[in-house]
């Protein structure tokens, strides 16, 4: 089964669409045409948070109207520290009917909500640690894949591993205790990453829209692409993953910028 994350779309209100430049309506639309055009099956797709750069209502229509343009496949999504959970959970019925908890062939996708009010670091309230909890230990036959929006490990970036998942030693001492859990993938980061922990593959996706520079000390944008990863979820609990770029576009960026 073939499950499809993006993140960090930053979609701006339609009078201000663009991101230190670069129109994310835009390049949302090309990371989905992408899709399109290498995935000759797609069986879900997911989106780990920071839909809007800043909770615009009208931001998630137009985000749906966009994955639904390219795709008609289940759709989850999970808020991030520029969304609101409110207005995400008040549209959810009409525009996104997955649960938290999506079937993807014989695998478990559990979609967490780390994101603060207020805040751009993360933390699992205790509700969602008893919701990881309960749902793990009811679905113990079948391979599962944790998304979230913050990294619950440093990626190697002093300035964005500052707002990380707080309470990550808690969440690990659930994923720890339940050894179906295959995988853990995060956006956040605006960058791709791949680690290992105690058996488990731990991923962050890239943004489709502006991407972060790994390995910096302070905020910097780096010239890679916007992207996505595919994720192969096999039967027998196996799973393969890659990430893919957009090349045939050039995008109008501020690659100076110290901010947003």
């Amino acid at each position: 089964m073939r499950l499809i994350q993006i993140t960090d779309c930053h979609l701006g209100p339609l009078s201000d669409p663009s991101l230190l430049g670069l129109n994310t309506d835009q390049s949302l639309d090309d990371v989905l045409r992408l899709v399109a055009r290498e995935q000759t099956s797609v069986d879900a797709m997911v989106c780990t948070g920071d839909i809007a750069s800043d909770a615009h209502e009208e931001c998630y229509g137009r985000f749906v109207t966009t994955v639904r343009n390219h795709f008609s496949v289940p759709l989850g999504w999970l808020p991030g520290n520029h969304d609101s959970a409110a207005i995400m959970a008040q549209l959810e019925s009409d525009f996104v009917p997955e649960s938290r908890v999506m079937s993807v062939g014989e695998w478990l996708v559990v979609l967490l909500d780390s994101a603060v009010p207020g805040q751009v670091y993360g933390h699992l309230a205790d509700c969602e640690l008893d919701f990881l909890s309960q749902t793990l230990a009811s679905n113990s036959p079948r391979p599962t894949l944790v998304m979230l929006h913050h990294q619950p490990v440093p990626v190697g970036s002093r300035w964005i591993d500052e707002y990380i998942l707080k309470n990550a030693d808690d969440f690990f001492a659930i994923i720890d205790a339940h050894p179906q859990v295959k995988g853990v993938s995060w956006g956040h980061v605006h960058q791709f990453y791949h680690g290992e922990r105690n058996g488990v593959q731990l991923f962050a996706t890239p943004a489709t829209c502006i991407q972060f520079k790994p390995g910096s000390e302070s905020f910097a944008v780096d010239r890679a692409m916007p992207g996505y990863r595919w994720f192969d979820l096999h039967d027998d609990g196996r799973l393969d993953t890659g990430v893919s770029r957009v090349e045939d576009q050039k995008y109008q960026i501020d690659y100076q910028s110290s901010g947003y």
